[in-house]
């Protein structure tokens, strides 16, 4: 191939490269995946006889949706993410791999919330969700994508959208001065010992949901009641010489935004060791999750690095 049109292809794909990030990671909850579609499309373009394709952001979009699709319905991932221990991976606020972040749609198709709600969708619901809601693509140009029918692309959004509605816990948006206000008010009362302030933060159905330190447990750790929670978090936030040697040294905890939602994440040195984040509705605390797991965290600790420290909550925990 002449080396001017290569160039010119190579240009091209990585014009796309942050875009096909986004909506693989979107699609499939990890990062680390996310990389690694962008790759093999990658080598599909290069294969490929670029000169007869019209719409290069098309196909790539295409090529990317399907090879997201492939991992959805491959047998080692169903099993992964059947074992009842995966959790989407965090980002950090400024990620590219976030993607769009215009409208509401757009921050909430990112959400740890609904990047877990989607693991409940079936593979070409979950696609439709997120290249209408995320990537504001007209059915037509999705049932291209996907092969199906522009009828099929409606049915599939308007069930995807039941299904996330019926289950979603938050409510809407809540700006980042009341956010940290209350997981610093959160933080305050776990490190005090203040049990009932703990349980008034917390919404009366809210949920919690951890790795288990690490991911050691074989299953996800899930409680479901404020008074629950709250001992868990009081017992979990109480520093101890085992919880640093797990954590590899002593960290200090900084308040931080992940995949739109307020955080604390626990720092040894310059690599994140834990990420909690909150979903807020009506002023309290729906939903706690716990990531511990270093697999995890690996693409949220290069963020971190790159951003560099702020002002900690707490300098040694």
């Amino acid at each position: 191939m002449d080396s001017t049109i290569d160039r010119f292809g190579t240009s091209r794909f990585e014009a796309s490269r942050n875009r096909l990030a986004s909506l693989a990671y979107r699609l499939l909850g990890s990062a680390n995946d996310a990389e690694d579609v962008v790759q093999d499309t990658f080598l599909h373009w290069q294969a490929a006889d670029r000169l007869r394709i019209k719409v290069p952001e098309a196909w790539l979009t295409k090529v990317a949706t399907n090879l997201c699709l492939d991992r959805l319905r491959s047998a080692q991932v169903r099993r992964e993410r059947t074992a009842g221990a995966w959790l989407p991976e965090p980002l950090l606020d400024g990620d590219p791999m976030l993607g769009p972040a215009d409208t509401f749609e757009q921050r909430e198709s990112v959400s740890l919330a609904v990047l877990t709600l989607m693991e409940r969708l079936p593979p070409h619901e979950r696609a439709v969700y997120v290249l209408r809601e995320a990537f504001s693509y007209g059915h037509a140009e999705i049932a291209e994508i996907l092969d199906i029918t522009e009828s099929a692309s409606q049915q599939h959004l308007h069930r995807a959208r039941q299904r996330i509605t019926a289950a979603r816990r938050g409510g809407g948006e809540v700006d980042r001065a009341s956010a940290r206000r209350i997981v610093e008010e959160f933080l305050a009362a776990a490190s005090s010992g203040r049990t009932e302030r703990l349980v008034a933060l917390l919404t009366d159905d809210a949920t919690a949901i951890s790795d288990g330190a690490g991911g050691l447990a074989k299953t996800l750790l899930r409680y479901d009641t404020p008074q629950r929670i709250a001992a868990i978090v009081r017992a979990g936030l109480t520093p101890t010489p085992a919880k640093r040697r797990l954590a590899g040294g002593t960290p200090a905890l900084h308040y931080a935004v992940v995949n739109g939602a307020p955080a604390l994440l626990f720092v040894v040195g310059d690599r994140v060791a834990g990420s909690v984040t909150f979903d807020i509705a009506g002023g309290r605390i729906a939903t706690v999750r716990g990531i511990a797991a270093p697999a995890r965290l690996v693409r949220l600790t290069e963020a971190w690095r790159q951003d560099g420290p702020d002002t900690p909550l707490i300098a040694q925990w």
